[in-house]
Protein backbone atom coordinates (compact mmCIF):
# COMPACT_ATOMS: atom_id res chain seq x y z
CA UNK A 1 0.00 0.00 0.00
CA UNK A 2 1.14 3.69 -0.56
CA UNK A 3 0.41 6.71 1.46
CA UNK A 4 -2.59 8.27 0.28
CA UNK A 5 -0.47 12.17 1.02
CA UNK A 6 3.18 11.27 -0.47
CA UNK A 7 2.67 8.07 -2.18
CA UNK A 8 5.57 6.54 -0.52
CA UNK A 9 5.57 2.99 0.62
CA UNK A 10 3.38 2.47 4.09
CA UNK A 11 4.88 -0.38 6.47
CA UNK A 12 3.02 -2.75 8.69
CA UNK A 13 3.17 -1.57 12.63
CA UNK A 14 1.69 -4.03 15.26
CA UNK A 15 0.47 -3.14 18.63
CA UNK A 16 -1.48 -5.23 21.20
CA UNK A 17 -2.18 -7.24 18.17
CA UNK A 18 -3.46 -4.27 15.74
CA UNK A 19 -1.66 -4.28 12.63
CA UNK A 20 -2.05 -0.64 11.01
CA UNK A 21 -0.13 0.92 8.09
CA UNK A 22 2.62 4.17 9.18
CA UNK A 23 4.60 5.83 5.81
CA UNK A 24 8.01 4.99 5.83
CA UNK A 25 8.34 8.71 4.08
CA UNK A 26 6.12 11.15 5.99
CA UNK A 27 4.71 9.09 9.37
CA UNK A 28 1.27 9.58 8.57
CA UNK A 29 -1.19 6.28 9.46
CA UNK A 30 -3.76 4.37 8.04
CA UNK A 31 -6.29 2.49 10.35
CA UNK A 32 -8.56 0.08 8.86
CA UNK A 33 -12.44 0.59 10.73
CA UNK A 34 -12.34 1.02 13.87
CA UNK A 35 -9.15 0.21 14.53
CA UNK A 36 -7.91 4.20 15.44
CA UNK A 37 -11.07 3.54 18.58
CA UNK A 38 -9.11 0.37 19.40
CA UNK A 39 -6.16 1.79 19.85
CA UNK A 40 -7.01 4.94 21.38
CA UNK A 41 -8.09 2.68 24.28
CA UNK A 42 -4.84 1.52 24.32
CA UNK A 43 -2.75 2.22 27.06
CA UNK A 44 0.71 3.36 25.46
CA UNK A 45 -0.60 3.05 22.16
CA UNK A 46 0.73 6.58 20.73
CA UNK A 47 3.71 4.82 20.73
CA UNK A 48 3.06 4.19 16.71
CA UNK A 49 2.98 7.78 16.14
CA UNK A 50 6.69 8.42 15.32
CA UNK A 51 6.37 10.98 12.80
CA UNK A 52 7.60 14.89 12.91
CA UNK A 53 4.33 16.96 13.68
CA UNK A 54 5.74 19.90 11.10
CA UNK A 55 5.55 17.58 8.63
CA UNK A 56 1.57 15.98 9.45
CA UNK A 57 1.03 19.66 10.04
CA UNK A 58 2.30 20.75 6.36
CA UNK A 59 0.39 17.19 5.04
CA UNK A 60 -2.69 18.38 6.52
CA UNK A 61 -3.04 21.11 3.65
CA UNK A 62 -3.42 18.39 1.39
CA UNK A 63 -7.47 18.55 0.49
CA UNK A 64 -7.47 15.87 -2.13
CA UNK A 65 -7.02 12.08 -1.04
CA UNK A 66 -7.39 9.28 -2.59
CA UNK A 67 -8.50 6.18 -0.17
CA UNK A 68 -5.11 4.13 -0.22
CA UNK A 69 -7.30 0.66 -0.08
CA UNK A 70 -9.94 1.38 -2.83
CA UNK A 71 -8.76 4.79 -4.33
CA UNK A 72 -12.34 6.88 -3.44
CA UNK A 73 -12.08 10.14 -2.36
CA UNK A 74 -11.79 10.67 1.22
CA UNK A 75 -13.75 13.10 3.34
CA UNK A 76 -11.89 15.29 5.92
CA UNK A 77 -12.93 15.25 9.22
CA UNK A 78 -12.94 16.92 12.55
CA UNK A 79 -12.85 15.33 15.57
CA UNK A 80 -15.98 16.84 17.50
CA UNK A 81 -14.10 17.06 21.18
CA UNK A 82 -10.79 17.97 19.57
CA UNK A 83 -11.90 20.58 17.23
CA UNK A 84 -8.33 21.22 15.96
CA UNK A 85 -7.85 17.83 14.83
CA UNK A 86 -8.62 16.91 11.07
CA UNK A 87 -8.15 13.78 9.52
CA UNK A 88 -9.26 11.75 6.23
CA UNK A 89 -11.60 8.71 6.49
CA UNK A 90 -13.54 6.57 3.56
CA UNK A 91 -16.82 6.36 3.28
CA UNK A 92 -16.29 3.17 1.46
CA UNK A 93 -14.26 1.18 3.70
CA UNK A 94 -14.11 2.95 6.76
CA UNK A 95 -10.46 3.38 7.11
CA UNK A 96 -9.03 6.43 8.68
CA UNK A 97 -5.85 8.43 7.94
CA UNK A 98 -3.95 10.69 10.39
CA UNK A 99 -0.93 12.67 9.19
CA UNK A 100 1.99 12.48 11.59
CA UNK A 101 1.48 13.65 14.65
CA UNK A 102 -2.20 13.55 14.93
CA UNK A 103 -3.02 10.04 16.71
CA UNK A 104 -0.83 10.84 19.90
CA UNK A 105 -2.58 14.42 20.10
CA UNK A 106 -6.08 12.42 19.30
CA UNK A 107 -5.12 10.35 22.43
CA UNK A 108 -3.98 13.36 24.59
CA UNK A 109 -7.38 14.44 25.10
CA UNK A 110 -6.80 17.18 27.69
CA UNK A 111 -8.75 19.36 30.02
CA UNK A 112 -7.82 22.19 27.53
CA UNK A 113 -9.50 20.44 24.52
CA UNK A 114 -12.59 19.96 26.43
CA UNK A 115 -13.18 23.54 26.70
CA UNK A 116 -11.78 24.83 23.31
CA UNK A 117 -14.87 22.37 22.06
CA UNK A 118 -17.01 24.12 23.89
CA UNK A 119 -16.50 27.64 22.49
CA UNK A 120 -14.61 26.65 19.21
CA UNK A 121 -16.52 25.59 16.14
CA UNK A 122 -14.87 22.85 13.71
CA UNK A 123 -13.08 24.68 10.46
CA UNK A 124 -14.28 23.79 7.78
Amino acid sequence: MNCPKCTASMEIITYGGIDVDRCTACGGIWFDSREKESLKAMEGSQQIDTGDPTVGRKNNEIRKVPCPRCTTPMVRMVDPQQAHIWYETCSVCGGVYFDAGEFRDYKEHTLGDFVRSLFVRPRS
